[in-house]
């Protein structure tokens, strides 16, 4: 099988397919563009999500705690804390497994939050590196927010750029292949951009506005989480791809290994359908957060790309960019 998240279609039929929801306490358990499940608790609502963090190599633990974080902030709850579980290789120090848990306390301290627990394992079973998360949060049964309120007509907003996780990780995990072909001060400026993969920010902002539905983009870039949407809303989407902002940094470095950054890694780039997009944008801008309106949801469940070449069906993402970059010597 192929490195990273597995197909759609695969966890779909294979997995999700396998599952079934058995206590009247879970309002919202695993489906396609899903970041969270949700638990009734009674006045409140308890919102779970897990992610593992597998590609990136330096700063694992403070990424690991940003993005568990941002799928609790998709459904307008408040993170509470994360549950952190590392599986280090035999060939680790100790001093590596100490900075995991370091940088994870600094996200956490810039999100007010708290590690809550997990486990600590030096295991041959991994080759580097490896993190699981789990985040919890929680929020009143009137402020949730869902996909079920997208219609047609709504617009789609994404904030940030498109891959600057994705660019951010190359440029700490890469850097020796990037300054033979780059200045400094643009792999430097690429480093920065893991500064900008917490959506907790404008997650509050949109939720606060009052919107349809909102997305983290992660594995599958932009628009892989574009496609995920629409399956969660169980509607269609029609995006116009030269509406999608990409740094420049981003774009050099992915003509350099051959990628695509709106597939590419993209965490800190929210995906959010709201009815009222301009509006949205000119509220986030004024909050110092960059978003565009680049597209829109339709009445049927078909995908599309306004391209230079015409409309073209949105593929179901594969595997991340990432991994094919990584791979580059």
């Amino acid at each position: 099988m192929n490195i990273g998240k597995i197909s759609n279609e695969f966890l779909k039929n294979q997995i999700i397919s396998k599952l079934t929801i058995k206590r009247k306490d879970v309002l919202l358990g695993p489906g396609i563009g899903r970041d969270c499940s949700i638990l009734d608790f009674g006045e409140e609502l308890c919102i779970i999500s897990s992610d593992p963090i597998t590609g990136a190599s330096s700063q694992v633990g403070y990424i690991g705690v940003h993005i568990c974080c941002n799928d609790i902030v998709t459904t307008g709850a408040e993170v509470v804390g994360v549950t952190l579980t590392v599986l280090a290789p035999p060939d680790a120090e100790a001093a590596d497994i100490e900075q995991v848990v370091v940088d994870a306390e600094r996200a956490a301290r810039e999100l007010d939050i708290d590690i809550l627990g997990g486990h600590t394992e030096v295991t041959d079973a991994v080759s580097r590196m490896v993190l699981c998360l789990t985040a919890i949060g929680r929020v009143r049964k009137e402020k949730v927010v869902s996909f079920a309120s997208a219609q047609p007509g709504d617009d789609i907003v994404i904030t940030k750029k498109a891959g600057m996780e994705g660019t951010a990780i190359l440029a700490h995990d890469r850097e020796d292949l990037l300054l033979r072909h780059f200045s400094r001060e643009l792999v430097q400026r690429a480093k920065d951009f893991i500064k900008c993969i917490s959506v907790v920010k404008e997650g509050r902002l949109a939720s606060a506005f009052g919107v349809h539905g909102m997305h983290d983009a992660t594995e599958g870039g932009v628009l892989g989480a574009i496609w995920e949407i629409s399956e969660a809303m169980g509607k269609g989407v029609e995006i116009d791809m030269k509406k999608i902002p990409v740094a420049a940094e981003t774009a050099a470095i992915c003509r350099l290994f051959d990628i695509d950054p709106l597939r590419l890694i993209s965490s800190g780039c929210m995906v959010i359908v709201t009815p009222e997009g301009e509006k949205l944008v000119k509220l986030l801008n004024a909050n110092g957060i960059e978003a565009a309106v680049v597209g829109r949801v339709i009445e049927d469940t078909a995908k599309w790309l306004l391209t230079e070449e015409g409309r073209i069906p949105l593929d179901p993402p594969g595997a991340d960019q990432l991994y094919k970059a990584l791979r580059f010597t």
